[in-house]
């Protein structure tokens, strides 16, 4: 018997702008991803929803790493292997750390076994009713903030401007618009990935949870994104976040704010009251 999966959802870089909103047992999710605006090929980017059981949520974002051919059938790929291997764990031995670790080393093993050298991007996190937990491989990124803009917990991306910001080498600001903000030194579709998996995080009621490609955290600083996504309806966040992100990315801020257009998908979670 296979997990009781509920409310699923894989978003796959189909249409120019893909979007959700839905009040699921857990709390309320909104997806939004929408192809660069400066290109005619699709998105590269993909996104899923996984509930799973009565108290388990899954969500993930992957990004087709740029420059490297099949971009898109990689990210693709890494979300669909994820469904797969959730929504057929036996329902009464629903162990999700394993089966997410496992459904990650499967979509490596894929990409690399198509030897073209494409690679992509992976974060997911995992929500046992509100008890968060992040895995991720790249510089896709999660964060959980609380209602008044504390930052609770992000990721480190795997990059140098990830590394050295963490360490305190280089401001978060600065890390937006180094020129090394794209190398990546870990990637699904590398016999070397490595899965990072983040420490158990209780969030509180008026907590959001932020999971995102670059496209995000190449035009908008975090205090830009905390501020937008911290309270107020989950909806309007989404909407205001993907206006400000647009509004980057087509070069109409200040010359001394980020710009670089991209694709984009960005998936927010809010625990219910």
């Amino acid at each position: 018997m296979s997990a009781s999966a509920g409310h699923v959802q894989l978003f796959l870089g189909e249409h120019e702008r893909e979007q959700a909103d839905c009040s699921l047992r857990h709390g309320d999710v909104c997806v939004r991803s929408l192809r660069s605006p400066d290109k005619a090929t699709a998105n590269e980017d993909a996104a899923a929803v996984i509930e799973l059981g009565n108290d388990s949520l899954v969500l993930a974002v992957a990004d087709g790493v740029g420059g490297t051919p099949a971009g898109r059938e990689a990210s693709n790929a890494a979300v669909e292997t994820l469904r797969r291997v959730l929504c057929d764990l036996p329902a009464e031995t629903l162990q999700l750390r394993p089966a997410i670790l496992d459904a990650m080393e499967e979509a490596n093993k894929t990409v690399l076994g198509w030897a073209r050298g494409a690679a992509t991007t992976l974060v997911v996190a995992q929500l046992d009713v509100t008890r968060l937990r992040s895995y991720h491989v790249g510089d896709s990124e999660l964060l959980a903030v609380g209602q008044r803009g504390r930052i609770k917990q992000r990721v480190v991306p795997h990059s140098p401007t990830g590394f050295a910001v963490e360490a305190g080498l280089l401001d978060q600001d600065e890390a937006v618009q180094h020129d090394q903000r794209h190398v990546l030194f870990n990637v699904v579709g590398s016999p070397d990935m490595r899965v990072e998996v983040g420490p158990a995080l209780q969030l509180a009621v008026r907590d959001t949870v932020l999971l995102a490609s670059d496209g995000l955290f190449d035009n908008l600083f975090v205090d830009e994104i905390v501020d937008t996504i911290r309270s107020g309806p989950l909806v309007v966040a989404a909407d205001r976040l993907v206006e400000r992100v647009r509004v980057r990315m087509h070069g109409e801020g200040a010359a001394d704010q980020p710009c670089k257009p991209d694709d984009l998908t960005v998936i927010l979670f809010r625990p219910h009251q």
